[in-house]
């Protein structure tokens, strides 16, 4: 009997509302079995998901699905990060409001991303913008300002005269605001932070910790914190150049031992020295101003040109007498990094090396690699950072590179400067505190009053939520809240005297490092209930990209510590397990005029090329890269599931590729996977033709039904092992494997004139365990085949299928027989066999027996389960 054909468009609707009706996916809060918690990163409501979106949330369906099979009371959640400039961008150019353009893309997104049939929370679904999150976003920011972790300074910020508003480094193009084009100044301004650098050293250690991070992740947020242990050291100035009340300028080297290789003390652009000196030198405040106009990030300042101003000041060094150094006003030196003054060793220092060169000072080099001579060895182009021993340096010559440190370090510790020490050990971070100010309207409001008489006042708890105005409007440069006429205009609740809000808000990083614990309270339940969050974090499984291995993780894992702190909750890591996703990629094309061009506009000929739907025109076909709207290379989700069903996508982004490999996404690719989801389809039905519905199970199994039961419950127990170490695509090659298996049982029990009971038992069994291990895959068409296998319930709610373990033992095993190391023959026999009764059974091959010619082999080498091999 011919089967028809499996209809996704009809079933996977279908099969989403007995889901949403059954609100099977809805996580219990205090359920008594044991929990899971999948999260994927959640998305910023941009306007329209493309199917490469839909990468991570599948895999994470996949591992909800399968953990509630297994038992696991699951939460899988989904909210919206829905704060950020973007929207404001989107308002200024439709004329239009934040809000009702974030809204008006949550619901889009939404009903995309149900297309996909992923089994999340809806009924905890969040949106950072909405009151009801922010507000309990400000009560933290309140707990945090009382223990001292939220705190406001002076710190100098890229500044945009022209749109009147602080700028991202990454919004910074070649010195210039990247949207009005205005030269960027680097301005001081008092910014709101959280004190990160209270926990650099728990954040450093910890990451130890985390075994189901990735290294690379791990190895990146290391380098970020940077700890460093190193020297604070004190040059005395030169009195005949200082100005009057500075007489020494204070160092942070982490390679004392390169002293004697000095030539020039730098410092930063922004050190009070500086500012001091430029105060009464034109040309130097003219340099400072200039070097003001580069980015402030550490990255920034790497990649610009290396520019110095000689200030005409001489430091002395702390160990020759008579030897001064010059200082240089330089624009490659961070005043929030160590204390904003480096002495420069040309010869082990790139960036020193180049800033020698360009301004002619000396390079001399006092770390000789093993094998050079110190007479001839000298540093040219390249400076030098390796191993080796000291030289050219007095006392710590011959010394190895830690122990001239420890020397030197201790030779400093013991002189006096001022009367104190010269040098001092001292631990110091890369991790700088994080800076939350944003001077934008659609953010969460900074909870703060500001005072004349009181200074900076938190809102007290019981006034909250600080909500955003409405009637703003976006037709001037700067930040709306600014001139709002009402909004910033408060008494002050401490004195009750006139006073103004604060009117940045916070960076929208701060609403997605806690995004994870808002998840775990019920609906109805306090936004963050210290039971709750206790209960279900850390997250379990969290999957998201690579580009968010650093600040989001970080902050995330930072916020966990000061909620903690605060009492709010009881863990410190966020996330027990990480994974990083690969993306989707596509060809890109281009007309001939070199406008991008959508994958529908084009036609591929039968020779390979391009052209146009409907014109003809040839296409300019791209390499495979990342989608995206701007390069038009992206598919919509309607397209797949009005096409093949969403299934088919599910499966293919699951096929092939090792999840945390980029994949590509072909056409080809997608039409096998619905020729094979069309093949699950017959065999379901064609087993279920044969078995009869449910046959009763038989007291003695054949060898036929025996082999195909092996089979299924080998799927089942590989399956499993792969669900648990995120190779879907391993799970995908098993799913295919065991298909031909079955096909192959199905057609044997078709040519019989009657289906026996133990095969029947076991094609009907076959065919449950297929649609177990491919329900977390493809989860409608796996409700479609359980309704067609006659099963009780629905197969979203049905348990993973159970193994016999037994039938994981092999009777047999195959081994290769080699004669002097060649393969010639192999030997098929019991698997619980002996030595002796193996090689009894080697001499008897005819392949053995030939190549022995009647001699006695000189031995027989048995490795148990893998090869034997005959030595003649």
């Amino acid at each position: 009997m011919a089967t028809e054909r499996y209809n996704p468009r009809e079933a996977e609707p279908r099969w989403q509302r007995v889901w949403a009706e059954r609100g099977i996916f809805e996580a219990k809060n205090g359920d008594p079995r044991p929990k899971y918690y999948v999260l994927e990163m959640f998305p910023y409501p941009s306007g329209r998901i493309h199917i490469g979106h839909g990468r991570n949330y599948v895999m994470g369906d996949v591992v909800a699905r399968f953990k509630r099979m297994k038992g696991f009371n699951v939460l899988h959640p989904m909210g919206w990060d829905a704060f950020g400039l973007p929207a404001e961008n989107a308002a200024i150019e439709r004329n239009s409001h934040p809000k009702l353009w974030t809204y008006e893309n949550i619901e889009t997104m939404k009903a995309q991303l149900k297309l996909l049939g992923l089994s999340l929370d809806w009924s905890r679904e969040i949106a950072t913008c909405d009151p009801s999150y922010y507000s309990e976003q400000q009560r933290i920011f309140v707990d945090l300002h009382e223990r001292g972790l939220a705190y406001r300074k002076e710190s100098e910020v890229n500044w945009d005269p022209v749109d009147n508003t602080v700028l991202a480094n990454e919004q910074v193009i070649d010195g210039r605001g990247w949207r009005s084009g205005a030269l960027v100044e680097r301005r001081k301004l008092s910014q709101w932070f959280f004190r990160i650098t209270e926990f650099a050293d728990e954040l450093l250690a910890a990451l130890d910790e985390l075994e189901r991070w990735p290294d690379k992740v791990r190895l990146m947020q290391r380098n970020w914190i940077g700890r460093s242990e190193g020297l604070s050291l004190r040059f005395a100035l030169d009195p005949a150049t200082a100005p009057a009340g500075s007489d020494e300028i204070e160092v942070y080297t982490t390679r004392p031992d390169t002293l004697f290789g000095a030539s020039f003390i730098a410092i930063a652009a922004n050190h009070p020295l500086a500012e001091k000196l430029g105060a009464d030198h034109a040309a130097l405040a003219s340099f400072i101003q200039e070097c003001r106009r580069g980015g402030t990030s550490a990255e920034a300042i790497e990649t610009q040109e290396k520019l110095g101003f000689d200030t005409g000041l001489r430091a002395e060094h702390p160990l020759v007498p008579g030897w001064t150094l010059p200082v240089y006003v330089a624009n490659f030196i961070l005043m929030d990094y160590g204390t904003g003054a480096i002495f420069g060793c040309p010869a082990h220092d790139q960036r020193d090396l180049d800033f020698a060169r360009k301004y002619g000072l000396p390079v001399k080099a006092v770390v000789l690699p093993e094998g050079e001579d110190p007479d001839s060895f000298a540093v040219a182009d390249i400076a030098y950072d390796g191993d080796g021993h000291l030289f050219h340096s007095e006392f710590l010559d011959g010394l190895s590179i830690p122990a001239a440190k420890e020397a030197v370090t201790r030779r400093l510790e013991e002189q006096t400067l001022g009367n104190r020490q010269q040098g001092k050990r001292q631990v110091n971070f890369r991790l700088r505190d994080w800076g939350i100010s944003r001077q934008r309207y659609w953010g969460c409001p900074i909870p703060i009053i500001h005072c004349p008489s009181c200074g900076p006042v938190a809102v007290p708890k019981a006034d909250l939520p600080v909500l955003l105005p409405d009637d703003v409007t976006f037709d001037k440069p700067g930040n709306p809240l600014d001139r709002h006429p009402t909004w910033k205009h408060v008494a002050c609740p401490q004195c009750g005297g006139a006073a103004t809000r604060e009117t940045d808000t916070m960076d929208t990083f701060v609403d997605s490092s806690w995004y994870f614990a808002r998840f775990t309270s019920a609906p109805g339940e306090e936004p963050l209930t210290r039971e709750a969050a206790d209960y279900w974090l850390p997250v379990d499984q969290y999957i998201g990209g690579i580009e968010h291995a650093i600040l989001h993780l970080l902050y995330a894992r930072f916020f966990t510590r000061a909620l903690r702190s605060a009492g709010r909750i009881g863990i410190a890591e966020p996330f027990a397990g990480l994974f990083t996703q690969g993306m989707i990629v596509h060809e890109t094309y281009k007309d001939t005029a070199g406008k991008w061009l959508f994958p529908e506009e084009v036609e591929r000929l039968a020779d390979g090329s391009a052209v146009r739907v409907g014109t003809g025109e040839p296409v300019t076909v791209g390499p495979p890269e990342k989608m995206s709207k701007s390069k038009r290379n992206v598919v919509p989700p309607e397209v797949v599931a009005d096409t093949y069903g969403v299934d088919c996508a599910r499966w293919f982004m699951l096929s092939d590729t090792p999840p945390e490999r980029d994949s590509e996404w072909t056409a080809a690719g997608i039409e096998g996977a619905w020729r094979f989801t069309q093949r699950i389809w017959r065999l379901i039905n064609e087993a279920t033709e044969l078995a009869g519905k449910a046959p009763g199970r038989p007291d003695v199994f054949g060898p036929e039904s025996i082999a195909l039961r092996r089979a299924s419950h080998r799927l089942i127990a590989s399956v499993e092992e792969d669900f648990d170490r995120l190779r879907f695509n391993v799970a995908v090659a098993r799913v295919h494997a065991f298909a031909n298996v079955f096909g192959e049982a199905i057609a044997a029990a078709r040519a019989l004139p009657e289906v026996p009971a133990d095969l029947a038992f076991a094609l009907d069994e076959a065919a449950s365990y297929l649609i177990g291990s491919i329900g977390p895959m493809i989860p409608h068409l796996a409700e479609e085949s359980w309704t067609v296998l006659g099963r009780d319930g629905i197969a979203a709610e049905a348990p993973w299928p159970v193994v016999d373990r037994a039938l994981l033992v092999e009777d047999e095993m195959t081994l290769p027989i080699q004669i002097n190391g060649k393969k010639r023959a192999e030997l098929t026999i019991s698997a619980t066999a002996s030595q002796a009764d193996i090689e009894k059974a080697v001499l008897e091959l005819e392949g053995v027996t030939r190549a022995l010619e009647g001699r006695a082999p000189k031995k027989i080498v048995v490795v148990p389960k893998r090869i034997v091999n005959v030595v003649v």
